[in-house]
């Protein structure tokens, strides 16, 4: 079940009645499913909570635990919403039926776009989809993904004022035989309210991708905090430092509830770029 509610709330906030229910079916899906599930894989609040930032040694945990799932610790990847800028056709323009739209390559705008290109700090993202009934040791050849997120600014293509001639850091791909898609992008800003994350839709098939029909599952990827301070530290993300400050997982209106199977595994570094990764159970 999708959920297309305005997470972005620095544009559109609709309050904390508006959000619960959201919230709230989280945590029951949790419930339903075990609230002790092991992790498979390792910006709405306005309380300012100190975030203790995950050591490196950390990530590489994370990372271990990624591979090692049972049956026993599988569970789909959690639902979240879509937010107000899917450019899926469910909030206005659709960007799913463009010719172009299946690339690996995201940081530049195609077809009848203005063709600009987003700057940052260069980010590659290999989202690999899993079968959960079978304990996520099947991956899922033949499925599709598509994934979106805001630019440097925390601009998102399509919407945004300033970009909205623009549909860059967004793309659609078929997963290989080991059940993988993977993007090149550049590391999202950190706008007012929400966590820095990514967006994605995984769809049964890539025609079901590309007509923007029958989507499986709606999630976020979650990014460390160690990591996006790295990054924000360079030229271009000033406004992400302030932002950041202010939040934390914990505290995010969407990841405060659980965000072990969210949160990507990072490697990298801000001259040659970032590697994310995140396994994704449907």
């Amino acid at each position: 079940m999708r959920r297309h509610h305005d997470d972005e709330v620095h544009e559109h906030d609709r309050g904390l009645s508006y959000d619960l229910p959201v919230l709230a079916r989280r945590r029951m899906i949790r419930l339903m499913a075990g609230a002790s599930l092991v992790p498979l894989v390792g910006c709405s609040s306005q309380e300012e909570t100190a975030a203790t930032s995950p050591s490196p040694s950390s990530s590489s945990s994370a990372a271990a635990s990624n591979g090692s799932s049972s049956s026993a610790e599988c569970a789909t990847i959690p639902e979240e919403t879509a937010g107000p800028f899917p450019g899926d056709g469910s909030n206005g323009v659709n960007v799913l039926k463009e010719s172009g739209v299946v690339r690996s390559d995201i940081t530049k705008s195609f077809g009848d776009s203005a063709g600009g290109t987003a700057e940052g700090v260069p980010l590659t993202v290999t989202l690999t989809v899993v079968d959960a009934a079978s304990g996520c040791g099947t991956p899922k050849q033949g499925a599709a993904v598509y994934l979106w997120h805001c630019d440097r600014e925390g601009n998102y293509s399509l919407y945004s004022g300033g970009v909205t001639e623009e549909n860059y850091l967004r793309g659609v791909q078929e997963t290989d035989e080991k059940g993988q898609v993977t993007f090149r992008s550049v590391f999202p800003g950190c706008y007012s309210g929400r966590w820095p994350h990514i967006h994605f839709e995984v769809y049964g098939s890539l025609a079901d991708a590309t007509a923007a029909t029958s989507i499986t599952n709606t999630s976020q990827l979650a990014f460390p905090k160690d990591v996006c301070d790295t990054v924000y530290a360079t030229d271009g993300y000033d406004a992400s430092v302030r932002n950041l400050s202010s939040l934390s997982l914990e505290t995010d209106g969407i990841f405060s509830d659980g965000h072990e199977q969210q949160l990507a595994i990072m490697k990298g570094d801000t001259e040659e770029g970032y590697t994310a990764t995140l396994t994704v159970p449907v």
